[in-house]
């Protein structure tokens, strides 16, 4: 069976700096990480071995009881970044800067007096730090969610990790649902984004089924799933190579391999190694 590797695949340069920042804590006891920095089982298990402390996403209502509090690459609101400096902790910030320039966007048009309308997975913690910070605003997972809003004037942003094809769909369907609407767009998808997808789309007709590597949680690997889903190719979604099951390549001549932006060059090697022991 042969592998072919996707053009661009792997950690993105948001990721590869907040690993780098971690690795320059000294006392890693005296720091909480404030939800998962990011969504690799792998890194996250290593973390904790190493001796951080770790809010649960779910649980990011809580205040640290250590003096340091790392914002993990999917940003935070301003509204919980001043609650924290309230409580006296002190914040070692590694939002990607593409994460943040969504914020500032959807800050701009709704300060603008537009209503936000921001398409993405509801829920994820990208999203909802971006939402925190509006006082209008709601989240659109895809076309079949869109509506007419009582809104003379709309803006619309996207998740950073959000499905190139997805986003072009339901804007197009906004803009079908509020014809009357003074709406503005502005394309937040983030270029490591784009850039695995493509690869992806180059890929598929080379190859007879994709292995995905990624976060159970990450939204760009899930996006890459789909994609393929989308192109008539089978993906499977692995987070390391122990998930790999040889039956599911029966017949298959040619695999196609391709990794989110949270997964480490490692775990790709490894997969790349068992795929070729099968």
């Amino acid at each position: 069976m042969r592998v072919v590797y996707a053009e661009a695949l792997g950690l993105c340069f948001g990721v590869r700096d907040a690993l780098a920042a971690i690795q320059r804590i000294e006392e890693p006891e005296k720091v909480t990480i404030h939800g998962e920095l990011v969504h690799n089982e792998a890194v996250l298990s290593r973390l904790r071995d190493s001796g951080f402390r770790q809010t649960a996403e779910a649980n990011r209502q809580q205040i640290p009881d250590t003096p340091l509090v790392m914002i993990t690459a999917h940003g935070i609101s301003d509204v919980e970044r001043s609650r924290l400096k309230a409580s006296g902790l002190q914040l070692i910030d590694t939002t990607c800067p593409l994460v943040r320039r969504v914020h500032l966007a959807a800050q701009k048009m709704s300060n603008d007096g537009r209503f936000i309308l921001l398409i993405g997975r509801p829920g994820h913690v990208e999203v909802q730090g971006i939402i925190e910070d509006l006082p209008a605003a709601e989240v659109i997972e895809s076309p079949a969610a869109v509506r007419h809003w009582p809104h003379a004037r709309l803006g619309v942003i996207c998740q950073s990790t959000t499905s190139p094809r997805l986003a072009n769909e339901t804007f197009a369907a906004i803009r079908t649902a509020n014809p009357t609407a003074d709406i503005e767009f502005v394309d937040t998808i983030c270029q490591p984004t784009r850039d695995r997808q493509t690869a992806v789309e180059k890929l598929l007709p080379l190859v007879d089924a994709v292995v995905v590597i990624g976060g159970k949680n990450s939204n760009n690997t899930l996006e890459l799933v789909n994609l393929c889903h989308g192109g008539g190719k089978s993906a499977y979604h692995v987070q390391s190579a122990a998930d790999l099951c040889s039956d599911w390549f029966t017949g298959c001549r040619t695999v196609g391999l391709t990794a989110g932006t949270s997964t480490l060059d490692e775990t790709i090697e490894e997969v790349h190694r068992a795929l070729l022991q099968m």
